[in-house]
């Protein structure tokens, strides 16, 4: 049997590190983020023998398993795969290990801000669910992806991710203590998703980052209190501002706060802005460029740009010549999907 899964990534609109504890426990957290068509695709198929086969394509990077020898670990380069093979089998086939090939590759690198490595995740997982016919929703998949990444696996993170791979399209997700999630999605018509897409320039920084440094300064803000803490809960209320301009249609209105948004951003820790980030934010806005925001933790990866579309050419010709490049994208409405082959 072959089944084939893909999970879409996603931008970070607005309220990005509220959704990582202590804060959202403590303070409740709220994002704004969009999926858009690049995604972490999954393919598992069985196999003849008494082995699982790790494939990650885009890593160049294949581990094969005797069964019964090295599942309990979760360390390595394939960890999240063998994390995932593992809590399946144990939590939903009785522990009776399964003979099979599983193969996945992303259509962005980890670090890239887009949510990849959690995408990938929901993708392994759907995937599982079709196989064995699981009954898991959403909700069910995005818990049990964050349970194996932070608990499992010890990954540093927040949990917008998981949730908007699985559910996809624009959502409000609101976070409170004992693992409370709340996905809001919202319905914008296609005219404004238009303009939204035609304002935004969405630029590969060409530097990964790990954001396990900057969550970890976000995290010990929390506990410090003072200026870190109110740029949180700046950035808070920026997301519930973003989504009323969003949802009223207001483009110019989204980008002014998308500035703040951004300035509230880097003041919560020194390492979400850096050389790179600061020259590239002089070009674009010498261009006629209105704000920008590094998607995700920051420190690299992809950065949302957002300009008038009649400046459009500009900000791109302004962008040739840097380590970077411009990708073209669409906001997409689907989750994550399965099918059988």
């Amino acid at each position: 049997m072959k089944v084939r899964a893909k999970a879409p990534l996603r931008l970070g609109i607005g309220g990005g590190g509220t959704d990582v504890g202590p804060y959202s426990d403590i303070y409740t957290g709220a994002v704004l983020n969009a999926t858009i068509n690049m995604y972490a695709y999954t393919f598992l198929e069985t196999i003849e023998g008494n082995a699982v086969r790790f494939t990650a394509r885009d890593l160049a990077e294949e581990e094969v398993i005797e069964l019964g020898e090295g599942q309990s670990s979760s360390q390595g380069g394939l960890a999240l795969h063998r994390a995932v093979y593992q809590r399946v089998i144990k939590q939903f086939n009785n522990g009776i290990h399964i003979p099979l090939h599983l193969t996945t590759y992303c259509d962005a690198p980890a670090g890239s801000g887009l949510g990849s490595s959690s995408a990938l995740v929901v993708s392994m997982l759907e995937a599982f669910r079709e196989f064995l016919s699981l009954p898991l929703g959403e909700y069910d998949i995005a818990k049990l992806a964050y349970d194996i990444e932070r608990l499992d696996c010890g990954l540093s993170g927040g949990k917008q991710d998981q949730y908007a791979a699985c559910f996809g399209g624009f959502n409000f997700i609101e976070f409170g203590a004992n693992d409370l999630v709340v996905v809001n999605p919202l319905r914008i018509r296609r005219h404004i998703i238009n303009e939204l897409e035609a304002s935004t320039v969405l630029y590969y920084t060409g530097a990964s980052r790990k954001s396990k440094e900057i969550i970890d300064d976000q995290i010990a803000s929390i506990a410090k209190g003072g200026s870190n803490l109110d740029a949180m809960h700046e950035i808070k209320k920026s997301a519930y501002k973003l989504k009323a301009s969003l949802l009223k249609g207001s483009i110019p209105e989204l980008a002014i706060e998308f500035k703040a948004s951004w300035e509230a951003k880097k003041a919560t820790s020194t390492s979400i802005s850096n050389e790179q980030i600061k020259n590239l934010e002089k070009i674009i806005r010498s261009a006629g460029a209105i704000s920008m925001k590094v998607s995700g933790a920051g420190g690299g990866g992809f950065i949302m740009i957002i300009i008038s579309p009649e400046k459009r050419h500009d900000v791109i010709e302004a962008l040739r010549g840097q380590n970077g490049r411009v990708v073209s994208f669409e906001f997409t409405s689907g989750g994550v999907m399965s099918w059988r082959v």
